[in-house]
């Protein structure tokens, strides 16, 4: 098994409570909902952030007198 890091978090006991009642609909702990939460979110920045390929000319000039 892969070495994990520990650390405290303070959190607000209201999100906290949600958290647990969110685990516990998906069958996870508060621990592990967390974690799946954190690596959604760093998949879609990287995914935002990613380079785009460059629009097609042909497609944007369609329609357009030359």
């Amino acid at each position: 098994m892969k070495e994990r890091k520990a650390f405290l978090m303070r959190i607000d006991p209201a999100l906290w409570a949600e958290l647990e009642a969110w685990a516990q609909d998906e069958l996870r702990s508060v621990n592990g909902q967390v974690e799946m939460i954190l690596k959604q979110a760093v998949a879609k920045r990287r995914s935002a952030s990613s380079p785009r390929a460059p629009e097609d000319d042909q497609g944007s000039s369609a329609g357009k007198a030359g």
